[in-house]
This record gives C-alpha cells, sequence and structure tokens, in this order.
C-alpha cells in the first residue's frame, strides 16, 4: 500500500470519528465517509460522504460539512503529522443510492418475471 493510500485511510478514520465524535451539528446526524482522495501533493483531499436521508437533509448536511471544514482540518493538523494538512472538499456520494436503485429495479423484474410464469400453463 503506497504512502497516499496510507493517508487516505488515515484521513478517512480520522474524519469519520470527527464528525461522529467531535461535531455537535444536527445537519451531520446520518452522515458516512465513504473514501477520502488526497492529491499527491498533500494540498486538497476530496471527501466523498453519504447521507441516509431526502435530499433536503442531504444538501443541510452538505452545508454543515462545508461551513466545518476548516475546524475539521485543523483537528487532523495535530491528528496527523504531515508536511500539510490538505484543503478539504466535501463531495456528495452518490454511488450508495444508486446501488440501491439498481437493486430495486433487480427485485421489481424478478417479481414481474415471477408473475408472468405463473400466468402461463404448460
Amino acid at each position: 500500500m503506497s504512502r497516499i493510500e496510507k493517508l487516505n485511510q488515515q484521513f478517512k478514520r480520522e474524519i469519520s470519528s470527527i464528525i461522529q465524535n467531535e461535531l455537535n451539528d444536527p445537519r451531520l446526524g446520518f452522515i458516512t465517509i465513504n473514501r477520502v482522495e488526497i492529491t499527491k501533493d498533500l494540498s486538497y483531499a476530496k471527501v466523498y460522504f453519504s447521507v441516509l436521508a431526502d435530499a433536503k437533509k442531504t444538501q443541510r448536511a452538505e452545508k454543515g460539512l462545508l461551513s466545518a471544514a476548516g475546524y475539521i482540518r485543523r483537528l487532523l493538523s495535530d491528528r496527523i503529522k504531515t508536511r500539510l494538512t490538505p484543503e478539504l472538499i466535501f463531495k456528495l456520494d452518490k454511488s450508495t443510492e444508486y446501488s440501491i436503485h439498481i437493486e430495486e429495479e433487480i427485485e421489481r423484474l424478478k417479481n414481474e418475471s415471477r408473475k408472468g410464469s405463473q400466468g402461463v400453463k404448460e
């Protein structure tokens, strides 16, 4: 595992911990940090997150993360010793939502197939 990959994992763990244990913002209740991608020069870290909520609450959670980004970055600089602490860029990760949608569609197609095969008598 490369140094950047290790940093990505460490940042993911620490950011998750900070959000869950140190921030008292009610907008951040159901956030999951899915992955972190830090640039090689350590100037930026894209933090991909998902929220188990409707679109309105998701938007509020995103605003909460944006407003807390500086504070989270400061805590990270205390916990993870690197030459630089990257600027955090929070991005909504829709892959979980997409996976759920695909599973629902597969289930719907299975149900339609069952109904169709039950109607056919040999």
